[in-house]
């Protein structure tokens, strides 16, 4: 039989921190994850910008509990995410949810358009998955780090713990010089935390 975790109530997002408006889908979001048993781990930063990553991403259920604490927080948080994935009728909702799709294979600056996207907002919050893809990958794309590099913005790690049914949130994560040196502690950060079919290598 199944283990029911308990949730612990959902804290108030702080004030500088960018928000949505007052949504019907927020108490509802939040008696799904309390029926399911998932509970937020650790601190909302109140950071006006930011670059979020999110690991260890194994599953598609990741990015459903991620937009049901999205929207039961009510945080306007942003996210990039295959063209391909921005089909009719899912697209529109995707884009709805804060989703902006990046054509892949398409030689275009995702780095220097973003950091255009940070400096044109006063409120931004952009979440990544550095291993992007579902697979057990040895090398993490640097994207995210030279994103928050070029926008003079801090990382917050946040990791999912399927064990226990945790979103959890790390310390913020002031980026250096040196991308190898801060993503090797980065991912010796996600050491512990195991996603839905892995954890991060």
């Amino acid at each position: 039989m199944e283990r029911r975790v308990s949730a612990a109530p959902l804290p108030v997002a702080p004030p500088r921190m960018p928000q949505l408006p007052p949504s019907r889908l927020a108490p509802l979001a939040r008696w799904l994850l309390g029926r399911c048993g998932w509970r937020l781990a650790g601190v909302l930063p109140d950071e006006p910008k930011l670059v979020v990553i999110a690991a260890p991403h194994s599953s598609n259920w990741d990015a459903v509990w991620g937009l049901l604490f999205k929207i039961a927080l009510r945080l306007d948080v942003h996210f990039i995410g295959k063209r391909e994935a921005f089909f009719w009728p899912l697209g529109p909702i995707l884009r709805r949810l804060g989703g902006i799709p990046i054509d892949r294979a398409a030689a275009h600056d995702v780095v220097g358009e973003m950091r255009r996207e940070f400096a044109r907002r006063e409120r931004f919050w952009l979440a990544i998955a550095p291993e992007g893809t579902r697979r057990r990958v040895h090398k993490w794309k640097s994207g995210f780090w030279r994103i928050a590099r070029a926008a003079d913005v801090p990382i917050l790690p946040v990791y999912f713990h399927y064990p226990d049914r945790t979103i959890g949130l790390g310390p913020l994560f002031r980026p250096s010089a040196d991308c190898a040196a801060d993503i090797a502690r980065l991912r010796e950060f996600y050491r512990p935390w195991r996603g839905k079919r892995r954890s991060v290598e």
